[in-house]
């Protein structure tokens, strides 16, 4: 049986949601081996003077555990 961890990561991009999707994923693949899935959990953005100026996600990452070395 897998045990499997599942995170948040907030990426963000001044280009688009989507964007600010990949760079969570990309990011958390950097330490995180053997990634299985994610979900994007939220969308949220930052807006100056009537204008948004930087797209937030909320990535759910999903893993399994691994096994601890000994």
């Amino acid at each position: 049986m897998t045990a499997i961890k599942i995170i948040k990561i907030l990426g963000t991009s001044t280009d688009s949601w989507e964007a600010a999707a990949t760079e969570a994923v990309e990011r958390a693949n950097e330490t995180i081996d053997d990634i299985h899935g994610v979900e994007v959990e939220d969308w949220t953005a930052t807006v100056t003077d009537g204008a948004i100026t930087e797209y937030k996600a909320t990535v759910e990452v999903a893993f399994p555990v691994q096994d601890r070395q000994t």
